[in-house]
């Protein structure tokens, strides 16, 4: 059996001095009420003879309905999922309407048993998110990309913490 093998583009910006990146939610009847834990960067499977690369620029498109930015590639490297899959991957400077993405669609039988296929986006919705935020929102796996992004870039990874809630009792 051969090893899975993933690539993917973490696009970010510089918004009021401040890293952020566009990471994904997965679309789908099984990731509609999930939220953090469970976002990704637009990545997608690739066959051995691709460039991975290239391979993450195909995705990115398909996922985001654009092409990949244009700008130098920072790469990443590569982590390794519990379940052995290998996802690499590159960060580039860019800027992308998150309102106006336009993913491909996969099918699936909806509902369960009930023999009437349905499509779905492969991707629901983008976000642009500080690298804090991003912590939370990312696939657990995926949170190495940002701090190996943070280090290239010579900033600091900090998670914002929730606030305690400051009620008043009258």
């Amino acid at each position: 059996m051969s090893v899975k093998q993933s690539a993917g583009l973490l696009v970010y910006r510089l918004k009021n001095r401040r890293l952020e990146v566009l990471i994904v939610h997965p679309g789908g009847p099984f990731f509609a009420k999930k939220d953090n834990g469970f976002w990704s960067i637009p990545k997608g499977l690739y066959e051995g003879d691709e460039n991975p690369l290239d391979a993450a620029k195909r995705e990115y498109e398909e996922e985001i309905g654009r092409p990949a930015p244009d700008g130098t590639y920072i790469e990443l490297g590569e982590i390794k999922r519990k379940d052995g899959k290998i996802i690499k991957a590159w960060a580039v400077e860019g800027t992308v309407d998150e309102t106006k993405i336009t993913s491909n669609t996969f099918k699936i039988e909806w509902p369960p048993k009930s023999a009437k296929m349905q499509a779905f986006p492969e991707v629901d919705r983008a976000g642009w998110f500080t690298l804090g935020e991003a912590v939370k929102k990312l696939t657990p796996a995926q949170v190495e990309f940002l701090q190996r992004l943070a280090d290239k870039l010579d900033r600091e990874l900090t998670v914002e913490k929730p606030q305690p809630n400051q009620q008043t009792f009258l």
